[in-house]
């Protein structure tokens, strides 16, 4: 009897181990609904680097590779019964690595390591999560390079089964804006610089039903409009201010739209559009991956509102004793020019498939010897550089600074600026507009470039380091641009580019790791900061969420305002912020921003269930200096939203934004 209890008792036990402990481990849940820092993916079972996990000498089998900062949340619906790992800087961390870990449970720390580095060894975690429905792992710390943050053999024990959906949603995708009408809406920029005698390009954006025909009137000599493409091309003969006025028509209606042509010595007279390799492809881009971009632009209808530009940011170069033969190749033919690596090797080709769907080509380099991947640039070759460009037609370039710092002979501003400076003189000889875009790097930044980035003949320049796409980085990066002063016509400072759609830095694409509100509020905070719009995500797969972000005709307008002035901050209280751009026509557009706490606390990284999302905010219309009644215009749903006394009220999301156009009743 005695013995059939005991064997009784095994059973129950070991029945209740499986029935009721099941595992569920972390690197099975899907890792694209965890964000990461840097440019880097959350890994199952590596680290983010791809190297084995290891945290103390010791190799983990499992586990989850991640850097700063990064978040996870999960779904336990009170069936949690505890969960455990050994966390800490993986061996391959850099030095200065450091991290702090959380395990949070419905909004509350649970379990903290405290600031770790590299040198202090791994921890373990056992926390009980008796009663909590929804828990968030969290690794906060440095962002950069080699920051390598490891949760290993980490698993949630269940006191029943695994639930079928235990990622709690983190994006509900609502679109604001209005489907676009079959009468034909001229969408593209207002005015338009050129050098006399230079190549011109431009194609009219409009939206509406095709087949549509387009026509000009006024245009200067030396220009020619094809009607069924919208493209006006050849070369203004004089300098001089043309007045034009486009007209796009189809079966359903006709639009017209007043078109300047400033012919003289500045370009750029609103901010570049377009899109950029690098946050999508990385150094995996090549040529095809390039057309497909341009054939994109074209057939999801980008270039009917003004997208205009295809950047080859990196990886179109040869490197010096590179292993890999596609990368490999002479640097400079006989004459000294650069040449593409044989993922490019027909450049001139591809310039021509770009320009022949009515976009612009632009390419990457630096003023040092490499670019920032160690592959050739253009240090001692810029002038044979850039006659290569006029010969492929280069119509942007971007020019990083990398590692120039090598060839910097002191820290004075006449140094830093000498490398732009020299380039831009010479660009300026081609006989080709090139929109020179510029990086000074973390040197230049601590020297204030937008203060004489325009005095370099830069068309645009970046104020700040790297983008990622999570809110701390965009925020951080967005809401403290505050140099309206230095930007206009001919100049726009670049917070770098729009982190929407679907990333990948080269590796495996994710969707923006931004919620949408968030989205919504970089697409908005960007286009009053009059900034570059620079696309980073794979634009053959954008779906209607993001196409709803880029494809908002008065969003971009506000960008696109002939005026050209940068918003500024007006005011900035408990986590509420409001900017006001004004336009040409007299109008302001503010954006009210929720923004939330200036510094994050672990539990602000999630979204929990149950949480109010949402705050009021109250613009007055003295504050921009109107006396009496206003007009209110909500920009993103393309809505009239009555006349106001003195005071607007809006209800704005968490992390999100009210971007409305403010007039004065006359």
């Amino acid at each position: 009897m005695k013995t059939r209890l005991v064997l009784l008792f095994l059973f129950v036990a070991l029945s209740c181990d499986t029935a009721f402990g099941e595992s569920l481990w972390l690197d099975r849940l899907d890792l694209l609904n965890m964000s990461c820092g840097w440019e880097y993916y959350p890994a199952a079972d590596k680290t983010v680097e791809g190297t084995p996990l290891t945290l103390g000498g010791k190799v983990y089998s499992r586990g989850v590779g991640t850097s700063p900062i990064s978040a996870i949340l999960i779904n336990v619906d009170g069936d949690g019964r505890s969960f455990t790992a050994t966390v800490g800087l993986d061996d391959g961390a850099l030095a200065n690595s450091k991290a702090s870990f959380y395990v949070l449970g419905d909004g509350k720390i649970i379990w903290q390591s405290g600031p770790m580095r590299k040198e202090d060894g791994p921890k373990n975690v056992e926390v009980n999560l008796k009663g909590i429905k929804q828990v968030g792992l969290l690794v906060t710390g440095r962002i950069g390079k080699g920051n390598l943050a490891d949760w290993c053999d980490a698993r949630l024990r269940m006191l029943r089964s695994i639930p079928d959906s235990v990622l709690v949603p983190g994006r509900d995708y609502y679109i604001l804006t209005p489907k676009a009408p079959n009468y034909p809406i001229i969408n593209s920029a207002k005015i338009f610089g050129v050098r006399p005698g230079d190549p011109f390009l431009f194609t009219i954006g409009a939206s509406g039903a095709r087949p549509m025909r387009f026509r000009a009137r006024n245009l200067p000599d030396g220009l020619i409009l094809n009607p069924i493409t919208g493209r006006i091309t050849g070369a203004v003969r004089k300098p001089g201010r043309y007045r034009v006025t486009l007209i796009a028509q189809n079966k359903f209606g006709k639009a017209k739209q007043h078109f300047q042509i400033e012919a003289g010595n500045t370009i750029s007279l609103t901010p570049p559009m377009g899109w950029n390799s690098w946050n999508a492809w990385g150094l995996s881009v090549d040529s095809r991956k390039i057309r497909a971009a341009s054939e994109a632009m074209v057939k999801e209808g980008l270039i009917d509102y003004g997208w205009s530009y295809v950047v080859i940011d990196g990886g179109w170069t040869v490197k010096p004793k590179s292993k890999n033969p596609l990368l490999g190749g002479r640097p400079y033919n006989s004459f000294g020019m650069i040449n593409p690596n044989r993922k490019f090797r027909h450049m001139k080709a591809l310039s021509n498939f770009i320009h022949a769907d009515g976009l612009k080509l632009g390419l990457h380099t630096s003023p040092g010897p490499f670019t920032c991947s160690g592959l050739t640039a253009s240090f001692g070759h810029e002038r044979e550089n850039a006659e290569r460009f006029k010969e492929w037609g280069v119509d942007f370039i971007k020019y990083d600074w990398c590692t120039y710092t090598r060839e910097l002979k002191d820290s004075t501003l006449r140094s830093l600026e000498k490398p732009f400076l020299l380039m831009h003189r010479i660009l300026g000889g081609v006989g080709r507009d090139i929109v020179f875009s510029i990086n000074p790097g973390p040197i230049g930044r601590k020297r204030k470039p937008w203060r004489w980035a325009r005095k370099v003949g830069a068309n645009m320049c970046r104020t700040t380091g790297d983008i990622n796409d999570t809110w701390r980085s965009v925020s951080r990066i967005g809401f403290s641009q505050n140099y309206a002063e230095y930007a206009g016509p001919g100049y726009w400072n670049d917070p770098d580019m729009l982190v929407i759609g679907r990333l990948g830095w080269g590796m495996k694409l994710h969707p923006s790791k931004l919620t949408p509100n968030e989205q919504y509020s970089q697409m908005s905070l960007w286009c009053l900061l009059s900034a570059p719009l620079m696309l980073g995500c794979d634009l053959t797969r954008l779906g209607l969420f993001t196409m709803n972000l880029i494809t908002n005709r008065e969003v971009l307008a506000i960008d696109q305002d002939p005026l050209g002035r940068e918003a500024r901050c007006i005011y900035r209280k408990d986590g509420k912020q409001i900017w006001a751009k004004p336009l040409q026509d007299g109008a302001e557009a503010v954006g009210l921003f929720y923004v939330g706490k200036k510094r994050m606390e672990p539990a602000d990284f999630f979204r929990w269930s149950g949480e109010k999302r949402a705050t009021r905010i109250s613009l007055s219309g003295s504050i921009l200096g109107i006396k009496g009644k206003f007009d209110v215009r909500d920009v993103w749903r393309q809505k009239n939203l009555g006349t106001f006394d003195d005071r607007f009220t809006a209800e704005v999301p968490y992390h999100g934004v009210e971007l409305v156009k403010v007039t004065p009743v006359q």
